[in-house]
C-alpha cells in the first residue's frame, strides 16, 4: 500500500490521544465493505454543504454523488465494529467545479466526500472517531449480511429505522485497488478534513449493469436524505470481501463560516464526546425482517437479488 513516508516512519510507535490507546499506523484489517452511489439534486446536495468552500461534486449540470458506504471492521486498535457511511460527493475551493473534471485532478479540486452522517456501533469509535477527527459519529444498531447474491446493512437507532442499502454481490473480485480517499466532517464549528489509505481487491459494477436499492426509514437523522430528489436506482456498487487500511493521523481544519454570526456551535462542540468512555462492545444489531414491523419508505422496491439476476438473463 502506497503511504506517506511520515506515516511509514511511525510505524512500531505508540500513542495514547483522549485516552484511546493506539499502536502506529492506526489501521485495520480483514473488513469487508460495501458501496453504492445514487445521484443526487445538485442543489439540494450543496444546501447540506456547511461553509462556503465546500461543493457538490457534479456528473451532470443539475445531478451530484450521494455516496453509502458500510464497513464491518474486524481487527483494529479498538476493537471490531461497523460503520455506516452517508457522504456526498464534493470539491473543495473558492468556486464550484466542472461536472466530471475534478474526477481527472482530484487533488486540484480537492475531491473527497461530505460526510452527512455516521452511526456506528460502539462507543469508543464514537469517541475517537468525532473526537479526533471530528466525524459525525454517533452509536446505532447496525448489522452487515452477506448472503447469496447478494450484501446489505441495516441501520436502526432508538427502535426507528433509518436506513438500508442493499447490493448485488459482483461474483468475482478481481481489480486490485490501492488509493486514498479524503472526508471532510464538521464538527465544533470546523470543517475538518482526514485521509484513509486503503487496499484490497475490488469488484464494481457500473451504469445499467448496476444494482442496489436504498430504504429510507422514518427516523428524524434522514428526513434530509428524502428531500435530495435520490435516483430510482445505483449508477455504480463496489465490494471489497476484504479490504486493509490506514486512517492517516495528520488532519486539518479550517473555521466555518455564515454571513451572520451563528448562535450556537455547528453542529456540536466537545461536550458531545468529552465524557464518553472505551466500551468496545457492540451495540445489538436490528432485529430480524419482520419483528418487529418496518416503516420505510423505499427510494426503489427491494427485490430478491436472485430474481433480479433472472429477470436480467
Amino acid at each position: 500500500m502506497f503511504l506517506p513516508r511520515r506515516i511509514q516512519r511511525q510505524s512500531g510507535r505508540y500513542s495514547r490521544v483522549d485516552g484511546i490507546p493506539y499502536a502506529l499506523p492506526v489501521d485495520s484489517k480483514g473488513a469487508p465493505a460495501l458501496m453504492a452511489a445514487f445521484t443526487v439534486d445538485a442543489r439540494r446536495a450543496a444546501s447540506l454543504l456547511p461553509g462556503n468552500e465546500l461543493h457538490p461534486l457534479r456528473v451532470s449540470r443539475d445531478r451530484a454523488v450521494l455516496l453509502i458506504s458500510v464497513i464491518d471492521y474486524k481487527q483494529t486498535d479498538i476493537g471490531a465494529y461497523i460503520e455506516f457511511s452517508i457522504a456526498l460527493g464534493c470539491t473543495h475551493g473558492r468556486r464550484p467545479a466542472p461536472p466530471l473534471l475534478p474526477l481527472l485532478f482530484q487533488k486540484h479540486f480537492g475531491v473527497g466526500q461530505y460526510v452527512v452522517d455516521l452511526p456506528v456501533n460502539t462507543e469508543v469509535s464514537v469517541k475517537g472517531g468525532k473526537g479526533i477527527w471530528g466525524m459525525p459519529k454517533h452509536l446505532a444498531r447496525l448489522d452487515f449480511r452477506m448472503e447469496d447474491g447478494s450484501v446489505s446493512s441495516r441501520y436502526e437507532e432508538g427502535g426507528q429505522q433509518a436506513v438500508r442499502v442493499r447490493i448485488e454481490r459482483p461474483r468475482l473480485p478481481w481489480l486490485p485497488v490501492r488509493m486514498a480517499a479524503v472526508n471532510y466532517c464538521a464538527f465544533r464549528g470546523m470543517l475538518m478534513k482526514s485521509t484513509i489509505y486503503f487496499r484490497g481487491r475490488f469488484g464494481f459494477r457500473l451504469g445499467k449493469h448496476a444494482w442496489g436499492t436504498l430504504e429510507l426509514g422514518d427516523h428524524p437523522r434522514v428526513k434530509a436524505l428524502r428531500d435530495l430528489g435520490i435516483s430510482p436506482r445505483a449508477f455504480f456498487t463496489g465490494f471489497f470481501p476484504s479490504s486493509s487500511g490506514v486512517l492517516d493521523d495528520h488532519s486539518e481544519a479550517w473555521f466555518l463560516t455564515q454571513p451572520t454570526l451563528p448562535d450556537v456551535t455547528y453542529p456540536e462542540g466537545l461536550e458531545s464526546v468529552v465524557d464518553l468512555g472505551q466500551d468496545q462492545t457492540p451495540m445489538p444489531p436490528p432485529e430480524p425482517d419482520g419483528e418487529p414491523p418496518r416503516v420505510l419508505q423505499e427510494v426503489v422496491p427491494l427485490h430478491d437479488a436472485r430474481s433480479h439476476e433472472e429477470a436480467r438473463r
